[in-house]
């Protein structure tokens, strides 16, 4: 989708101008990853208009192959507005006084192109070629079509390439939670990785007992990683491995894309078969790029960098702390600095 922020801080109602950017969780992993210096394909519908121009121009941009995206001269692509701050994981959450304000989201996305996708629509053996295919909750929220494409390309088949699913729970795009419970829940069982919060966990499928139980939920998986906000985020395999590791101390510019952006450094990290721990480490350091910039995408610290810095020991990780303009490959840039 293009997406549009405000050009000062407050409510929807009360802004007088947007700024154009690009959104959606699949495509701001394709180009975390592309700028990491991976081969990536994006594969979607746009309408033929100018934000689809634009949208597919923005990614190309990034070294993302687009030459899978199709074209829908009958439907529009996809737009939304949102401001800053987190996004609610319920329908009835509400800000505690103490933490950043929720965002407000809203989406213009019925009938868009990117709902139009299926199995009919969307060339599957393309969706099936690379090493790792990626896919998102969200899409399986668009259409009963979307949601067929999703379960065509995550079912059982020789020569499968690992799936990664992001679990990436909307309350604003499944009007019935039970249903988005079932759903979610047959789609992560299906793939080899599962990224979900532990607020998601809670939400759509009624598990509260930390990670441990959130594995418990999905025994088919190879792998199940839990985020945990602020805290860290644990990696549970199948063989009952456990690694956890905690969450940098960031100075937060806005809270957007980081959860896409963990995905792509974790996923980074697998493709040149690291250890879960950095793997782990890896996604913190991308969350951490995505973090200290106001939109959804930033420029990923270089490898070498990122490396060293998923090297450290686990006193000088407890201390790193990441500000603005930590991912800047000038030498001149600010340095993390430990927060004590």
């Amino acid at each position: 989708m293009v997406t549009f922020l405000p050009t000062v801080p407050g409510p929807l109602a009360d802004v007088p101008a947007f700024e154009r950017g690009i959104g959606g969780a699949e495509s701001n992993l394709a180009c975390t990853l592309a700028r990491a210096g991976h081969r990536v394909r994006w594969i979607s519908r746009v309408g033929e208009d100018g934000f689809g121009t634009h949208l597919v121009r923005a990614i190309a941009a990034c070294g993302v192959d687009t030459g899978g995206v199709r074209h829908d001269d009958r439907r529009p692509t996809g737009i939304y507005f949102r401001t800053a701050g987190e996004r609610a994981v319920r329908k009835d959450e509400r800000a505690a006084a103490e933490a950043a304000p929720l965002a407000e989201v809203v989406y213009y996305r019925a009938g868009s192109a990117a709902s139009a996708m299926s199995p009919a629509t969307m060339d599957v053996p393309a969706l099936l070629a690379g090493r790792i295919l990626h896919v998102s909750g969200i899409t399986a929220a668009l259409s009963a079509g979307c949601l067929a494409l999703l379960r065509e390309v995550t079912a059982p088949r020789p020569g499968r390439p690992l799936v990664s699913f992001d679990v990436n729970y909307r309350v604003s795009l499944w009007p019935d939670a039970a249903e988005a419970g079932d759903v979610l829940r047959v789609l992560a069982d299906a793939s080899d990785l599962v990224f979900v919060g532990e607020d998601e966990a809670a939400v759509a499928w009624g598990v509260t007992g930390g990670p441990e139980a959130i594995r418990a939920a999905l025994p088919k998986p190879a792998l199940v990683v839990v985020k945990q906000g602020a805290h860290g985020a644990v990696a549970l395999g199948a063989d009952g491995s456990r690694d956890f590791v905690p969450a940098l101390t960031v100075d937060v510019v806005a809270p957007v894309g980081a959860g896409d952006a963990f995905a792509a450094g974790f996923l980074s990290a697998t493709l040149r078969a690291l250890p879960v721990r950095d793997r782990l480490r890896h996604g913190h350091l991308m969350a951490a790029a995505a973090l200290t910039v106001p939109g959804d995408l930033a420029v990923p610290p270089s490898r070498e960098r990122a490396d060293r810095l998923a090297a450290l020991d686990d006193t000088a990780w407890g201390t790193l702390r990441l500000g603005p303009g930590w991912t800047d490959a000038d030498p001149r840039a600010q340095e993390e600095v430990p927060t004590r």
